[in-house]
């Protein structure tokens, strides 16, 4: 994996890590509130479904760390292969039931990354 593909993949497991704690510890600051546009009451009702929203995205970053890290170039291939496909399917998800914008946030970086990866 080039340094390009490298740091695009890195930086979508900083994003991954960032909405793992925007969704389990700021889902009901003020932050995490400004963020998801949800207000006191719907941030509190549904914290524990964030909470959980957010574990799932501390292991898609795990995973991409993993690549990063990972002493064999074959396996990291199919670490970040798999790793990013993974954010992508939820991104394309998350755009289609919850807002576009996730589309551009989450599934759009890991799409690059995976066609930087693919050629690297």
């Amino acid at each position: 994996m080039n340094a390009v593909a490298a740091l695009l993949v890195a930086l979508v497991a900083a994003l991954h890590v960032f909405f793992l704690v925007l969704e389990m510890f700021l889902w009901t600051k003020p932050l995490g509130m400004n963020v998801f546009r949800n207000t006191p009451e719907k941030a509190a009702a549904s914290a524990v479904l964030a909470a959980n929203q957010g574990l799932y995205n501390g292991f898609l970053a795990a995973g991409l760390i993993w690549s990063l890290i990972h002493p064999n170039p074959a396996v990291a291939l199919q670490l970040a292969t798999f790793f990013l496909g993974c954010v992508i399917v939820a991104g394309l998800y998350g755009a289609w039931s919850v807002s576009r914008r996730i589309l551009y946030v989450q599934a759009a970086p890991a799409a690059l990354a995976l066609l930087l990866v693919w050629l690297a």
